[in-house]
This record gives structure tokens, C-alpha cells and sequence, in this order.
């Protein structure tokens, strides 16, 4: 990372942009998320949040974790979400105000400011060592060799939940 200014690239100022624009984004989006009205717009919010945050896992150089997070999260969560809201006799009410809105609202908030307490007092340390390699390699070959009877199990686990909720939510 960027430890003195004589160090300074133009990399790592492209980098540290693409980092904070891609932050933004996601806060954005997740605000977004929480106070649009309709369902289905939420759901496209959570899709963006969920890409920003793949990006952010890029410019950390953990690669990885961003497959995984576009594949899992932008892709299959994303897609059970927005089947979910199509499946929703009301999408355009969205949610109403209730009883436990502002208690809800003082635990986000004293979990939100003891995690900023936690960012400002803890004394972060930046390691010497260089970053690893990817490791996309080696985890592909695990995950297709030494598991993949398990991989295949979970596969086979989640189309039979995927035709199950199709059947439950057919008309008649």
C-alpha cells in the first residue's frame, strides 16, 4: 500500500480512486437499498451493492473473494431475491412503518458508532511481507478434484430446492 510519498506511483493513486469510487458506489447503493419505496427497485440496488463490493475485493487483490462474491452473491442471491419480489402480490407498497422502527433504528446506530469506535482506536499495522499470489489455481483444484463429489451434492441440493419453490409457487 502506500507508505511514504516518494513510493507514491501512479498505480497506486489509480488504484486508491478506483477504491473510494467503488466505495461509494456501494454505500450508495445499500443506502439505496433502505429507503426506496418499491421492492423490486431495492432488489436492483442490492445487485449494484453487491457489484461494488466485488469490486472493492479487486482492488484489495483478493481475487477470489470477488468471483465468489459476483458468482454467489451478485448472481445466484441476487436472482432468488428479484424471483422472490416477482412472486410478491404488492411489489409497489414496500415495507410500512412499524412498532419496532425506532428501536430497530437505535441498535443499527450503537452497532454502527461501536464499529466506528473500533475503526479509530485500533492501531492498524501494515505488513511487510509482499501480497500473496492468486490462489484461484490452487482452490479450483481442490474444489474440482478433492471436492468435487461434494460440490456436485450441494449443485444437485440446490436445483431441487430451485424446482421445489417453482412448484410451490405455481397457480393451479
Amino acid at each position: 500500500m502506500l507508505h511514504s510519498p516518494a513510493l507514491i506511483t501512479s498505480g497506486d493513486i489509480g488504484l486508491a480512486v478506483a477504491f473510494w469510487v467503488l466505495a461509494g458506489i456501494a454505500i450508495a447503493s445499500a443506502l439505496s437499498v433502505i429507503l426506496v419505496r418499491s421492492m423490486f427497485r431495492a432488489a436492483i440496488f442490492l445487485v449494484l451493492t453487491f457489484f461494488g463490493i466485488a469490486g472493492l475485493y479487486v482492488t484489495l487483490e483478493a481475487d477470489f473473494i470477488a468471483v465468489v462474491q459476483v458468482l454467489i452473491y451478485a448472481g445466484a442471491i441476487s436472482i432468488l431475491l428479484i424471483f422472490a419480489v416477482l412472486f410478491t402480490k404488492d411489489v409497489n407498497r414496500g415495507s410500512t412503518f412499524n412498532k419496532t422502527a425506532l428501536l430497530s433504528f437505535l441498535i443499527a446506530s450503537l452497532v454502527f458508532v461501536s464499529m466506528v469506535i473500533t475503526a479509530l482506536t485500533t492501531n492498524w499495522t501494515i505488513s511487510a511481507e509482499a501480497a500473496p499470489a492468486t490462489t484461484i489455481g490452487a482452490l479450483a483444484g481442490a474444489l474440482f478434484n478433492r471436492y468435487v463429489l461434494p460440490f456436485e451434492i450441494v449443485g444437485l441440493l440446490l436445483l431441487a430446492a430451485i424446482i421445489g419453490a417453482l412448484v410451490l409457487v405455481r397457480e393451479k
